[in-house]
């Protein structure tokens, strides 16, 4: 079972970061009797002075624009991940900023720009059998899609 990509995105600015570990919440309590105090504890990621969401992913796409990874391996065994059925745009104004894949502990990012193809090509360990691709567009947010190998 791959570990869940935890990735936080500032409503503000659109800044987005990745909890590399995602803890439990714990129940704390203190004291006892009618002075018992508990809490959840619970991290809180901020910026711009506000709590930033973590994104939850999205897994069906019924926009235009298509945002959900697909995974081919090429002849060598590499694993090419391209975004959208009909490649997404790629604009300054709307492209995909980052494509991931995850398998076990590993997360593997490639960091793409505007204009370049929406796509990536990753390298895999021969005992990989499923992994989680990631597709992040800076409109639309984060898509994921499970691959089997």
């Amino acid at each position: 079972m791959a570990k869940k990509l935890g990735v936080y995105r500032c409503a503000s600015c659109g800044y987005t970061l990745e909890v590399i570990e995602l803890g439990e919440k714990k129940s704390t309590c203190t004291g006892s009797g009618y002075s018992l105090s508990c809490f959840i504890a619970d991290a809180k990621v901020v910026c711009c002075g506000k709590p930033m969401e973590m994104l939850e992913p999205n897994k069906v796409d019924a926009s235009t624009e298509k945002h959900l990874p697909a995974g081919i391996f090429t002849e060598d065994r590499k694993l090419l991940v391209k975004v959208g059925e009909v490649a997404h745009p790629m604009l300054a104004e709307h492209y995909i900023q980052w494509i991931a894949i995850v398998y076990g502990d590993t997360v593997q990012r490639v960091k793409l720009e505007p204009g370049q193809a929406p796509e990536a090509i990753f390298s895999l360990a021969n005992d990989v059998a499923e992994l989680d691709m990631y597709a992040y567009c800076n409109l639309h947010g984060l898509w994921q899609v499970t691959f089997k190998t």
